[in-house]
């Protein structure tokens, strides 16, 4: 039993380094795309990232997510399984049942909720690294009324890429913990439960059902080919309706106390709203 579980620990934690160190760049080039400045298109972002910044902008914040993904995957995985069997002892009388569809679905509603308690901290404290460089808005500093009516810098504009407020994820811990308190550490905690309650149910469900439709027998295991492709699409179908409050969680998590400018999950929704849907209806050739 240790062996298997000691097997079962290295999977888990090749599995995860392996997904942050791959997926980190990208992460951080949605990040900036989500919630900074200036990006016109992906190509733009990748190109200014690696033009101000080097390759090593690119994986700027992974060290907390890299320390804490052999936890977090498996507190979620455990927890899932784990509310499975607890569902179908008390709907069935035995653990080992086949969940239905609606099981599935309150075990993934479930995991969703539990995983915000471990993840917003952790994803906070890396936006909040990746952020380091983006421009500061003077008005959020409230800067506009030291800066002198006869200058020419646009007050959108006012740049300060070497100051930065923290020194790596310990020290950013520790100064939220100074300036916002422990409900800083989960600021966007809200955006990101109708992010990941529907988006765990959106990923577990298809996940099963496409396993199931791809093993050649009902009594047979899947291929792991079958697992690979199923959790691919399954992965897919879960982020194309969880990107849009993915977006509003990583402005609220970028919004530092020093730049607050959000005052919870809805005005980030309804400005979002405002400034990027409705300002394009005014641009030349848009439409819906």
């Amino acid at each position: 039993e240790l062996i298997s579980f000691l097997l079962v620990f290295l999977s888990l934690l090749t599995a995860g380094a392996s997904s942050v160190v791959v997926g980190h760049p990208l992460d951080t080039v949605k990040t900036r795309l989500q919630a900074g400045k200036g990006y016109r298109s992906t190509l733009h972002c990748v190109l200014t990232i690696y033009r101000k910044e080097t390759v090593m902008g690119f994986f700027k914040g992974m060290s907390f997510p890299l320390a804490s993904i052999t936890l977090y995957n498996s507190a979620v995985f455990g927890f899932f399984s784990n509310t499975q069997r607890l569902i179908s002892k008390y709907r069935y009388g035995d653990g080992r049942h086949p969940c239905g569809m609606l099981d599935l679905t309150v075990a993934s509603m479930l995991t969703g909720l539990m995983s915000v308690g471990l993840g917003a901290p952790v994803d906070l404290v890396k936006i909040r690294l990746q952020m380091q460089t983006q421009t500061l808005v003077a008005e959020n500093l409230h800067l506009a009324g030291n800066v002198s009516s006869s200058t020419d810098i646009p007050l959108r504009s006012v740049d300060i890429p070497s100051q930065r407020a923290y020194r790596g994820p310990i020290h950013c811990i520790s100064s939220i913990l100074q300036t916002e308190g422990l409900q800083g550490l989960y600021r966007g905690a809200g955006a990101m439960i109708l992010r990941d309650v529907p988006g765990y149910t959106l990923y577990f469900i298809p996940y099963t059902i496409f396993c199931n439709l791809l093993k050649p027998d009902p009594t047979s295991t899947p291929h792991p080919c079958s697992i690979w492709l199923a959790g691919g699409l399954a992965g897919s179908i879960s982020w194309v309706t969880a990107t849009p409050a993915d977006v509003v969680k990583s402005r609220m998590q970028a919004d530092a106390q020093l730049q607050r400018k959000y005052k919870g999950v809805l005005h980030c929704i309804i400005d979002s709203y405002k400034t990027e849907v409705c300002s394009n209806r005014n641009l030349p050739g848009y439409t819906l």
